[in-house]
């Protein structure tokens, strides 16, 4: 895979690299020979995170994800493409109907903190990355959605809210950006298999939003997805790998379901 997708020398640059969905990532474009760079709140700047180069910063602060930018620049000399994965998910009712957990309505300072992350932050790091692309004459924006900002989810409005904003930046950026011979696309999961920040706390609000106890939870995924599975991180960090090399060159303006067939589109 390393040859075939000719990422090697690349800079690529990871927010949210330190866990999740975006830990698999940055595995996957080390795997492939990408030079990486770990953006996250919780790593110190200088650290290597299994061979890749760490960067503390806060996605939400202008002045931190340009300081970011500086010194992943200053670190490897360019950089060719961003994964924009930073983001939060806090599980919310427009209205608790039952009136048992208050805390599970969603209120301002909830939708802002989401906001915030997923909208602003996006928008930051994006924008900044652009700017070297411009100059440059290449570069890839992947920003990542979610199979919800397509479907809507239940207790996870605000979130799908988020998700949809970030499919209608994809595709209007992209429009802006293509002259410059910049793609943006994005990359929208559907259920995936858990991970460390999956925590019982989150699994209790969502639970409750639907309806249920946490152990009620539906993971009889053959119900609802074609495939019959949840699908693998390792396949998310399969398919980033490839939107951001050459191999991808024609791609742009589009968000790519990796749902196992449940999501439309």
């Amino acid at each position: 895979m390393t040859e075939w997708l000719g990422l090697d020398g690349k800079t690529v640059i990871v927010t949210g690299g330190a866990s999740g969905i975006g830990k698999h990532v940055v595995e996957t474009l080390l795997a492939a020979g990408a030079d990486v760079a770990v953006v996250d709140l919780n790593v110190e700047t200088g650290d290597d995170l299994e061979g890749a180069y760490c960067v503390k910063c806060n996605v939400t602060d202008p002045d931190s994800v340009n300081e970011m930018m500086s010194a992943v620049k200053e670190k490897f000399g360019h950089v060719d493409a961003l994964v924009n994965n930073a983001g939060i998910n806090l599980p919310r009712l427009l209205v608790d109907v039952k009136g048992e957990r208050p805390e599970y309505e969603l209120d301002v300072k909830t939708l802002d903190k989401m906001f915030a992350v997923n909208v602003k932050g996006l928008f930051l790091c994006a924008q900044a990355a652009a700017r070297e692309f411009v100059k440059q004459g290449h570069g890839v924006i992947l920003n990542m959605s979610s199979e919800s900002g397509k479907e809507g989810s239940q207790g996870q409005s605000a979130y799908s809210a988020t998700k949809g904003a970030c499919d209608s930046f994809t595709r209007s950026w992209a429009k802006e950006l293509g002259k410059y011979n910049v793609r943006v696309v994005a990359v929208a999961p559907g259920i995936m298999e858990a991970t460390g920040l999956r925590t019982p706390a989150y699994n209790e609000a969502l639970a409750y939003t639907r309806g249920v106890k946490p152990e009620e939870l539906s993971t009889d995924y053959s119900k609802v997805i074609p495939l019959g599975r949840d699908g693998k991180l390792d396949e998310v960090g399969n398919l980033c790998a490839f939107l951001v090399s050459d191999r991808a060159s024609y791609i742009t303006g589009t968000t790519i379901n990796i749902s196992g067939g449940k999501s439309r589109g």
